[in-house]
């Protein structure tokens, strides 16, 4: 699916703004054109007939027939006929040009005699006018437009201030942090209630989470005895009593159930210690020599062949706990899952630290890999799912990034620490 592009409220609305401010301000400019000038046509074709009028009232007294092109004629005629009204071209001795004119004709009879009266107007006269008024306004509109544009873009900011200032609040919150989230109140009704309701929220949150991390730690912390006590009592029974074959089968299974709860749970405190942000003790680390340590301790558990390549030497800041639970868990992952007749490669590249182990097929759920509690052989009992879940979370603690690939039949485990 397409990501839609983001725009911000600001933006988005002065758009708008704009677009319909630009459609209005077309759309009133046409009108406002034909609107003057039909309103400078209505003027002209009166002052025509106020002409018209005038010379009516003379040629009664005078009997005269007069011109004086081409503003107006008076022609003697056979007939009288019907008043007509229309645009013209004429030559204007004043102008010295062709021009367009208004011209009304009419007809009277004075003492026995037909009479035709021609009135004209210059049109190109209110046509200029017409443009002056029309470019007039759009400059004063336009001018308008702009002046409320800027007005407006500082005005929203100024409301919108409170709004913006919590959301840049919001970004940095964290339920982890002891600082109680602040927010800016406001004047206005809908920012002030969503400023109550987040508060609301938040501390809600940050409360549950809390007691959540509490009741993690002290579950956590009380099953370590019990359990070391179980182990113990199954060990006494083992030793101090005889027990027939399949009693000491359950019991073997037992005590694998209780080793793998105690594991479960240190791996369940380790993530909490995590989350909780609680590994501050940042030191120097020869990321190399840990890598050896490491394999040294494996090599004495499994007869699977460990093949160790260093291109580089890497050195972190880091805590080495946490470094060198990253390194147990890729490379006894490795070790659990390497297939039959496999090997194991380790390497140390400038592009980071590789685990890799034989395998027949890539795995199908990748995008589930790094999740708690995910095994994609459900028949591999003695696993708890949480190792490379603890491992995504060391790599995210300290900005690495861990990738999974299947190439050339091995299972590949890639972490490029970027420093």
């Amino acid at each position: 699916m397409k990501k839609q592009k983001k725009t911000t409220l600001l933006r988005k609305t002065s758009k708008a703004f704009i677009l319909i401010s630009s459609l209005l301000m077309v759309i009133s400019i046409v009108i406002l054109y034909f609107y003057i000038r039909h309103i400078m046509q209505y003027e002209v074709e009166e002052e025509l007939y106020s002409r018209r009028y005038r010379l009516e009232h003379y040629l009664e007294k005078n009997e005269a027939l007069i011109e004086l092109p081409p503003v107006f004629e008076i022609h003697k005629v056979q007939e009288l006929r019907t008043e007509t009204l229309k645009d013209t071209l004429i030559y204007d001795p004043s102008q010295d040009e062709i021009e367009l004119f208004r011209e009304l004709t009419s007809y009277m009879h004075v003492s026995g005699g037909n009479y035709q009266i021609i009135v004209r107007s210059m049109v190109v006269e209110s046509e200029d006018i017409i443009l002056v008024i029309f470019l007039s306004f759009f400059v004063i509109i336009l001018l308008i437009f702009c002046i409320q544009f800027y007005f407006s873009q500082a005005w929203n900011k100024i409301l919108w201030k409170p709004f913006f200032n919590n959301l840049e609040q919001m970004k940095t919150f964290s339920i982890k942090s002891e600082e109680p989230l602040q927010l800016e109140e406001s004047e206005i009704l809908e920012f002030s209630d969503l400023k109550d309701e987040i508060t609301a929220l938040t501390d809600k949150v940050a409360a549950d989470y809390n007691n959540l991390k509490q009741f993690t730690e002290d579950v956590s912390h009380e099953l370590q005895t019990p359990l070391a006590i179980m182990q113990a009592k199954i060990e006494n029974l083992l030793n101090d009593i005889r027990i027939t074959d399949n009693q000491f089968a359950q019991f073997s299974s037992l005590q694998k159930d209780i080793q793998r709860l105690a594991q479960l749970n240190k791996k369940m405190v380790l993530l909490t210690k995590l989350e909780n942000q609680q590994f501050k003790r940042t030191v120097t680390i020869d990321f190399n020599e840990m890598v050896r340590e490491t394999l040294e301790n494996f090599k004495g558990l499994t007869s699977i062949p460990i093949i160790f390549t260093e291109e580089t030497d890497i050195s972190l800041q880091a805590d080495r706990e946490l470094l060198q639970i990253l390194c147990n868990n890729l490379i006894s992952n490795a070790i659990k899952y390497c297939s039959a007749e496999g090997k194991i490669g380790v390497e140390i590249k400038k592009s980071g630290f590789i685990v890799q182990n034989s395998g027949e097929n890539k795995l199908k759920n990748t995008e589930k890999l790094f999740t708690r509690f995910y095994r994609e052989n459900s028949n591999l009992k003695s696993s708890t799912g949480l190792g490379l879940a603890i491992v995504k979370k060391i790599c995210d603690e300290y900005n690495y990034k861990i990738t999974y690939d299947f190439e050339n039949g091995k299972h590949l485990f890639r972490v490029s620490f970027n420093q």
